[in-house]
């Protein structure tokens, strides 16, 4: 299988595509510089206690208070809090191998027991911010690292349920307990089976010297404030995905590209070369394939083979998804087939599209009734199979008589993509627009101001593919008379993202010349 991560950066937001055999798979998104990322540790301070949902409100410094339930305090909260507050200004701070643990808390305890309203807290992100809720908070810390994930407050060595052999089981066991200070505990992840032991040592020696950093910080900040940062979302990404069945991972940011290299020379030199820096003149998703996939993959339809398709409808409450035949039910004369063949080719549609979207909750799926459960089981065996390549905690519930499979996915981060209809890009949603006819004379208006005026000799037009055809039709094009006229050199892109008739200017240097 060829796998490729594809990464557009722009100023907003990074975007990361995982295609393979050039079919799109996952996409994420990272909003730049607004935090709050699954992982991220923080400094916070209590604000609001609600005793009937046994939970309290934290400020993290979010525009939305953060959000921690009892049971995310994590046992050894007790400890934590005199870690904490032994890092406070005039106290000398204790270190976690040395220090004697306090007794755990009770499991049916009241959350009013341990936490008070202007109390200060180290907490760690669980999940994003998602629509109007705040961040969710665990107190509950660990650090992940390639190999490993650290767990502070711990002294126990956990290993993947996919790793099988009781011998390797011994080995990084072994690994681990050699090299484990006192009081930090591990979960062995599946990618250490293909590590040698130096490097699962290197990464949890790496994981222990971060949370001593960690501890640091405590005493440069007051809450609220930020004490340790993941990783960007392209290197989480590629720390937990990459392998030799990577083909490439080609990005169009320079210093983006240095990032994802310097990372990777890190964890595994052999893949540098991987890497690769996309200098091409046609944006970066429209030259692998990816904007329209993205078009077509996220709209409420989704065809399948032979005329089959699925509606996939977004509610408050779940995500429904309808199995339906199209026509072929004119077609074929055995019913029950057909709908056994259109429900399995549905299953490996709904699987993708979950993880696609990455919808998470309660998602329901109304499948074609089946009368035969030999062809039921089928079905459901069938789902739970696709479903096990899913990194999220999901569970697959058998189908109901009524036909109706139940699904509960996991979301730890907004929906990468929530709409694909365009805002009409020819009025942006006004009703009214400029007359067409006038859109070459705007133009050269615009070329004639930044060329006499601002004195530019080079300029770069991105347009729709509808005004760059405009543009270059003919043996005497439009631009090509521009740059005689104006003694200018003119280079026009086609992005499939502009507005039909919206037209951005650049410099040599990249920068947007109407914003200055």
């Amino acid at each position: 299988m060829n796998r490729e991560l594809i990464i557009n950066v722009n100023p907003t937001e990074i975007s990361i595509a995982q295609c393979e055999d050039k079919v799109l798979v996952e996409l994420s998104k990272e909003q730049c510089q607004t935090g709050f990322a699954v992982g991220d540790i923080y400094l916070g301070k209590v604000r609001k206690i609600m005793p009937g949902l046994n939970a309290a409100f934290v400020n993290v410094g979010h525009e939305k208070d953060a959000f921690i339930h009892y049971l995310d305090l994590g046992s050894q909260f007790c400890s934590l809090q005199k870690l904490v507050a032994s890092y406070q200004p005039g106290k000398r701070g204790l270190r976690l191998e040395t220090m004697k643990m306090e007794p755990a808390i009770d499991k049916a305890g009241k959350i009013s027991s341990y936490l008070q309203v202007g109390q200060i807290v180290m907490v760690q992100i669980a999940k994003e911010a998602i629509s109007t809720k705040g961040p969710r908070l665990t107190a509950d810390i660990s650090l992940a690292g390639r190999n490993v994930v650290l767990v502070p407050f711990s002294s126990k060595v956990f290993l993947s349920q996919k790793i099988r052999s009781n011998e390797e089981k011994k080995r990084l066991k072994r690994i681990a307990a050699a090299v484990l200070p006192k009081n930090f505990g591990v979960i062995i992840r599946t990618a250490a089976t293909a590590a040698n032991d130096s490097d699962i040592e290197q990464d949890i020696q790496s994981l222990v010297d971060k949370w001593h950093k960690t501890l640091a910080n405590l005493r440069k900040n007051t809450a609220p404030a930020l004490l340790m940062s993941e990783l960007s979302r392209a290197n989480t990404i590629i720390r937990d995905s990459l392998n030799g069945s990577f083909s490439q991972i080609v990005v169009d940011d320079e210093s983006m590209f240095r990032e994802i290299q310097e990372y990777i020379r890190k964890i595994e030199p052999q893949s540098e070369k991987l890497v690769k820096l996309y200098k091409g003149n046609v944006p970066i998703f429209d030259n692998f394939d990816i904007s329209k996939q993205i078009k077509s993959l996220f709209a409420k339809y989704v065809s399948l083979r032979r005329g089959a398709y699925l509606i996939i409808e977004h509610t408050e409450a779940m995500n429904v998804i309808d199995v339906n035949s199209g026509n072929r039910t004119k077609i074929d004369d055995n019913q029950e087939q057909t709908a056994l063949d259109v429900n399995l080719a549905a299953a490996h549609e709904i699987a993708r599209q979950l993880r696609l979207r990455d919808l998470g909750g309660i998602v329901i799926i109304d499948f074609i009734d089946m009368h035969k459960a030999p062809n039921r089981q089928l079905l459901y065996d069938e789902m739970v199979k696709l479903m096990a390549n899913d990194k999220a905690k999901h569970t697959v519930l058998p189908l109901t008589k009524f036909g109706l499979m139940q699904i509960t996915r996991q979301r730890v981060r907004p929906v990468a993509v929530q709409d694909v209809t365009d805002v009409c890009p020819t009025c942006n949603g006004s009703g009214r627009i400029e007359p067409t006819v006038l859109l070459d004379k705007k133009i050269e208006n615009r070329i004639s101001y930044f060329t006499q005026d601002a004195g530019y000799k080079y300029i770069k037009l991105r347009v729709s593919p509808y005004v760059s055809s405009f543009l270059k039709h003919g043996w005497w094009p439009l631009y090509l008379r521009w740059m005689w006229k104006y003694k200018v050199r003119l280079k026009i892109v086609a992005d499939q993202s502009v507005g039909i008739v919206d037209v951005h200017y650049y410099d040599k240097k990249g920068h947007d010349l109407n914003r200055g």
